[in-house]
């Protein structure tokens, strides 16, 4: 059983609870964040908090928290839980609503701990699969809960025998996935989009831990292009760094490519000495 953070104090997490007046739960108005720790300790805590800080501002929910004591209140939830690796969630609701649907300015700051689950170790060894799906999201430079669309895609993905679903805009341009993003390799450079994305905190690091050894551009990812792509590899705070080998019906590689290999041994080199 683990303990949580629900609008200043800590239960256990079978009696955590948000009235059925707030909007999070009325209109899925909230913003949230995520990420893991390393030994024992949160990864880039104060990037992802200054995130959910500005997905708040994005979505003009009030956040009336200092970070220092979100820091605090990390600390304890750590200490109260004692998990080997934790997974950190971090959720602010548009708070009440009297008349179900206008804000009255009283969020609520939520903070889950979780138990850290991994994933298949062949995925990382053989690739995956993803696929594509015609949509963009809403202020995508923003962590809001809506997720119905992702969700969907999810559950085509998977039918599909894939294990996430890439967004693609009005351009034929692939931008992110439903909780990842996604880099590409063509030629000697490393590509991945810009626009219409959530800035990864993990893709921060891969970008600035893989121009050590390659070019890397942050550019617009035509899906016309998948021919002339030789690798390609997903980033999320849950995923790390994730062999992609297809996308749809078009074989990107039979297995990890060199520069997809690299790249994974920088960022486990990075995380084990975080």
């Amino acid at each position: 059983m683990a303990t949580y953070y629900v609008d200043g104090k800590y239960v256990k997490d079978s009696e955590a609870a948000l009235p059925l007046s707030d909007m999070a739960i009325l209109r899925g108005y909230a913003v949230f964040d995520f990420l893991r720790t390393y030994n024992g300790r949160p990864f880039h805590l104060e990037e992802h908090l200054l995130r959910l800080q500005n997905s708040a501002a994005l979505l003009q929910i009030n956040f009336p928290w200092n970070l220092q004591d979100i820091n605090k209140i990390v600390d304890e939830l750590l200490q109260k839980n004692g998990f080997s690796e934790t997974n950190l969630r971090f959720i602010v609701t548009g708070g009440d609503s009297s008349d179900s649907i206008t804000p009255e300015n009283k969020p609520r700051l939520i903070v889950m701990a979780s138990s850290l689950k991994s994933y298949p170790a062949e995925w990382y060894r053989n690739g995956v699969k993803v696929i594509t799906t015609q949509l963009t999201r809403f202020r995508p430079d923003s962590k809001s809960t809506n997720y119905i669309k992702a969700i969907l895609a999810l559950k085509n993905a998977s039918a599909d025998g894939a294990i996430d679903s890439i967004y693609v805009n009005e351009n034929n341009e692939m931008l992110e996935g439903t909780t990842t993003n996604i880099f590409a390799v063509k030629g000697d450079t490393i590509i991945t989009p810009d626009d219409g994305v959530l800035p990864g905190i993990t893709r921060e690091v891969v970008i600035n831990l893989a121009s050590r050894d390659f070019k890397v551009e942050k550019a617009p990812l035509s899906r016309d292009e998948l021919p002339l792509i030789s690798e390609a590899f997903l980033t999320s705070s849950n995923k790390e760094v994730l062999p992609i080998i297809q996308i749809d019906d078009q074989k990107i590689s039979p297995g990890p490519g060199r520069v997809t290999r690299r790249v994974m041994d920088l960022f486990r080199e990075y995380t084990t000495s975080w």
